[in-house]
């Protein structure tokens, strides 16, 4: 029913080729919605919540996050937000009153997302039904719940530089690298932190014991026996469109909302350059997996 929800309020215009039409922002900002996966995040679908409303629990090895409302409600929501309220928001983690977020929100990823595709997002988001409904308080322990100390995580983490094409590349590998790193935030969650939360650099989508929703996230790096070197990238195509693995088993729980939610929606080229991209990435042997 939430997908029906958000298909119906606004659909994503496209093309005979299946591209999504750049042409109107509400339009194609429902597609990089989906590619940055906004709805399953900021929807509490185990409690039936509404669209974007917010309340969903992130559990962490520093507490639970709850996401906030982030329809145009102007009193629960972002309905009093301008558009460099958001986009400051996005880009450098700061609420409209200049506080700190918390990196439970992908900020990290976020900052790299181009204008374009940061407008038609905004157009999308401004274009929802407004829903009211208070945002629910973290429940995270001191220190970690003190916002002034997220500017020296961000001074340690976060350089907030936008992405860069690399020109030795293909346009498949920098189209699928922006939306790994940037709308996708893939390694948010596919790959370890330390104690300060901070994401392991030798360690990129080589996966993690404490992802999120306090899970194992598998390894997503091409090594050829603890990761997915044997996957083809019609393999790993395929599987961010339907869930299912080459070997015949489908995917559950916050990998499988996403595919529900997001990357299934993505056209096939868009999936394709997603595998193009971690099929490049180097292998790492690494296996998390959760002590007994």
């Amino acid at each position: 029913m939430a997908l029906t929800l958000i298909h119906a309020s606004v659909g994503v215009a496209q093309t005979p080729s299946g591209t999504p039409n750049r042409d109107d922002p509400v339009q194609y900002g429902a597609y990089v919605f989906r590619a940055g996966g906004c709805f399953e995040c900021h929807t509490d679908t185990k409690g039936k919540g509404q669209p974007l409303a917010g309340g969903r629990g992130l559990p962490t090895p520093f507490g639970t996050f709850y996401s906030p409302n982030i329809t145009p409600d102007p009193e629960t929501g972002i309905g009093r937000w301008s558009e460099a309220d958001f986009v400051r928001a996005m880009r450098q983690g700061l609420s409209p009153a200049g506080e700190n977020y918390f990196p439970s929100f992908p900020y990290t990823a976020f900052a790299k997302i181009s204008d374009a595709d940061m407008r038609a997002l905004w157009a999308y988001l401004r274009a929802q039904p407004p829903v009211k409904q208070q945002n629910k308080p973290h429940d995270v322990p001191f220190p970690f719940n003190l916002r002034m100390a997220v500017w020296g995580w961000k001074f340690l983490y976060f350089d907030g530089k936008p992405m860069i094409s690399d020109a030795a590349k293909s346009a498949a590998w920098n189209r699928g690298a922006y939306l790994v790193n940037a709308l996708g935030h893939c390694s948010e969650c596919h790959t370890q932190r330390n104690p300060l939360g901070g994401l392991k650099s030798d360690m990129m989508f080589a996966g993690s014991t404490d992802g999120a929703e306090g899970k194992s996230v598998p390894n997503i790096t091409p090594h050829p026996t603890t990761g997915i070197g044997r996957w083809s990238e019609k393999d790993i195509a395929d599987f961010l469109g339907s869930g299912m693995t080459p070997e015949g088993d489908f995917t559950g729980g916050l990998m499988g909302d996403v595919i529900e939610q997001s990357t299934k929606y993505l056209t096939a080229e868009d999936r394709l350059a997603m595998a193009t991209y971690l099929k490049s990435l180097p292998p790492i042997d690494h296996r998390p997996r959760k002590p007994q």
